[in-house]
């Protein structure tokens, strides 16, 4: 006689049952001190970037099969408002900066050391994927992939990777963060979100004509790193609900405005074709956002943290957050990955047609898991390059470096 079957109820129990104990380990092995508010809100800033990256960039076929970027926002200026929503570098940003000043208080050797060591960190990952993708790219023009599918491919992976050098740039800056932080509080950032402000009323107001483009490079830094300091006065204990509640409704209020009626770009992100941008470099509207952003993070932190609590709910958190990095330096690899050989196949719905309408973005929507099922296939191969390099020779290291080189002068035109 064959031995009974279990019943089909207790069958599909069991990977509940699994991923319950699971997750059980994960919750009782996080420190007490950990704070999981701060860890969930990062883990929520850093999934919008692919989310933000699979949903608006778009691709067409060129009459010889090669892939170009299409943004469906050039097209459908109504999925602007979704920019606002996956936008999330100020959270980001804050978080960062309020992580980096406790790891800063918490550093067992020099600054020097420190910062050392949040490069090295934030490096490796993005030498790994460079350096994969200067050996892949040859065996792929091998294969029949054309070449302008190789350069734009090449310039989508490279296209995230700005972020990690401003964000260093920023991390270096944190001991004057910290002894701005201590004397403003939260107002130390204001002076940053002046600097934009003057900026950008250079770039657009009454004397544009004859100020020089180059102006605008000075909106990077204290674009980027106001939300950064938001979060080491924030670490810093230097401001509360109060504060949050300003940010909050100051950010709106002013964000509307500049919709409304300075009539700032209503995208988030960069349309080809427009003469201005919010984002390269930031404009006063990304700080708004920013602003609002920061403010309800801070206001939300407590009930997060409840949320968090529950090992279910926390354990994939914890999961984003050890593979932040791997996350996102390959996302646009995961994509890539399915729209290359879809590029062979012809116009393929959501994929390699051109981002015109809702159509389309139903069907983009519709490749969202599979691109995120590619990427969990990846990460687990590429997670390794965010473990710290023990036995990587100099040679090796060298080598690395060089492919690295090489491959961003292929992605940025230069070769």
């Amino acid at each position: 006689m064959s031995a009974p079957t279990a019943p089909t109820g207790a069958a599909a129990a069991r990977p509940l049952t699994a991923l319950r104990r699971t997750a059980g380990r994960i919750d009782a092995r996080t420190p007490a001190h950990r704070d999981r508010a701060v860890d969930g809100l990062r883990a929520l800033a850093l999934l919008a970037v692919p989310t933000g990256h699979w949903l608006l960039g778009g691709f067409t076929l060129d009459p010889d099969g090669g892939l170009h970027n299409a943004s469906p926002l050039s097209s459908f200026g109504a999925l602007a408002p979704a920019s606002w929503v996956l936008q999330m570098l100020g959270i980001f940003f804050l978080v960062g900066g309020y992580a980096s000043v406790l790891s800063y208080h918490r550093r067992k050797g020099s600054a020097a050391a420190w910062l050392k060591g949040r490069a090295a960190r934030l490096g490796r990952p993005v030498l790994g994927v460079t350096a994969v993708w200067a050996l892949a790219a040859p065996v792929l023009y091998a294969a029949g992939v054309p070449e302008a599918t190789l350069r734009t491919g090449a310039t989508l992976v490279v296209q995230p990777l700005w972020f990690v050098g401003v964000y260093l740039v920023v991390t270096a800056l944190t001991p004057c963060c910290l002894r701005a932080a201590r004397r403003l509080g939260g107002w130390s950032a204001a002076p940053l979100l002046a600097t934009v402000a003057v900026v950008d009323f250079l770039r657009y107001g009454p004397y544009a004509d004859v100020v020089p483009s180059w102006v605008a490079v000075v909106n990077i830094l204290p674009g980027w790193l106001f939300a950064y300091q938001l979060g080491v006065a924030w670490g810093e204990r230097r401001f509360g609900r109060r504060g949050a509640w300003l940010l909050l409704t100051g950010g709106g209020l002013l964000f509307a405005v500049l919709l409304l009626v300075f009539h700032y770009p209503a995208s988030m992100v960069g349309v080809p074709g427009e003469a201005r941008t919010n984002s390269h470099p930031p404009s006063l509207l990304v700080l708004a956002l920013a602003a609002a952003q920061s403010g309800a993070a801070v206001l939300l932190r407590d009930r997060l943290a409840r949320l968090l609590a529950r090992p279910l709910l926390w354990a994939p958190v914890v999961v984003v957050n050890l593979c932040a990095m791997t996350v996102l330096c390959w996302h646009q690899s995961a994509m890539l990955a399915a729209v290359v050989p879809g590029s062979f196949l012809g116009p393929v719905p959501g994929l390699t047609t051109a981002p015109d309408g809702p159509l389309w973005i139903a069907a983009r929507l519709a490749w969202l898991p599979v691109f995120a099922v590619l990427l969990v296939g990846i990460t687990r191969y590429a997670r390794r390059f965010e473990e710290p390099w023990t036995r990587a020779t100099a040679v090796r290291r060298t080598a690395a470096g060089l492919l690295a080189a090489g491959f961003a002068v292929f992605a940025l035109g230069l070769a």
